[in-house]
């Protein structure tokens, strides 16, 4: 069984026990968490898709933790007038562990 998930902009398929990184949600470590807006769901032999979000479905998941990413450094350069800048970047993200799909 399996169902996919929008959350920050972007779509995660998920399966129940998963553990994956999604945008910075305002939840608290230990505290759990209901993904509402539930594209498609899989339960083996049957498959359902919303137009565009599934009425009913919801996805319960908890935090595990909330953290910031790798740094990236973005430099922006303009040649013969002497311009350099750095700047560096560590985006926001919350872990959390996928507990429950309900269709």
């Amino acid at each position: 069984m399996f169902a996919v998930i929008e959350t920050g902009g972007k779509q995660y398929k998920v399966n129940e026990g998963d553990i994956i990184f999604v945008e910075k949600l305002g939840a608290d470590e230990g505290s759990t968490v209901t993904f509402d807006k539930v594209l498609a769901v899989s339960t083996g032999s049957e498959f359902k898709t919303g137009a565009p979000y599934l009425e009913g479905a919801t996805v319960t998941a908890n935090v595990v933790k909330n953290g910031k990413g790798k740094k990236i450094y973005v430099i922006t350069y303009k040649p013969k007038k002497n311009e350099k800048r750095k700047l560096g970047h560590r985006q926001p993200y919350t872990k959390v562990q996928i507990s429950a799909i309900n269709a």
